[in-house]
Parts: structure tokens; sequence; C-alpha cells
């Protein structure tokens, strides 16, 4: 699975998508409901990470492969949903 950019992308955007769920899902209700705030930083900057990684590998594997603009757009899109991640694995990144 690592040995193409889109197989590193695959695995990138699974784990921003896992990121983002336990930020939103986890961390941040610790913070404002419970006041306990330890987690933000640790699973924020982990996210933050994953989310640049997971941009600039839609955009390299994007021109290697030469997908279409929308195709691109969608792919970006993705990371600023929940779930958005997986849905594009599944819809775009297995059928490149």
């Amino acid at each position: 699975m690592f040995k193409t950019n889109l197989g590193l992308l695959r695995v990138i955007g699974l784990l921003e998508g896992i990121s983002y769920l336990v930020l939103i899902g986890i961390a941040m209700p610790l913070k404002y409901i419970w006041d306990k705030p330890e987690m933000i930083y640790s699973t924020g900057m982990a996210h933050g990470l994953l989310f640049v990684l997971y941009i600039f590998f839609v955009l390299l594997v994007g021109y290697q492969y030469k997908w279409s603009f929308i195709k691109i757009f969608w792919a970006l899109l993705a990371s600023l949903v929940p779930f958005g991640t997986f849905i594009a694995d599944k819809k775009l990144f297995r059928t490149a």
C-alpha cells in the first residue's frame, strides 16, 4: 500500500479522517463540556500535520495521475467534512 504516492495518500487520508473524528468527537467535548483541555493540543497537532500532508498528497497525486480539476476539488473538500476522507478513499482513490 505504501509503494506509490496514491497508496500513501490513502493511508494519510485514513489517519487524517480518524484524527478529525477524535478531535471533534472526543477532545472537543472533553474540553468544552467537562473542562479537560489536555487532549486538544496533541490531537490538534496531529490532525493539523495530517491535514497538511493530505492536502500536499492530493495535489501531488492529482498532478501525477492527471486528475481533472473537479476530482482534485472533491478530494480537497473531503478533508473538511467529517467522514469525508473515508468517502473520498472509496469513491475517488480506489478507482485511480
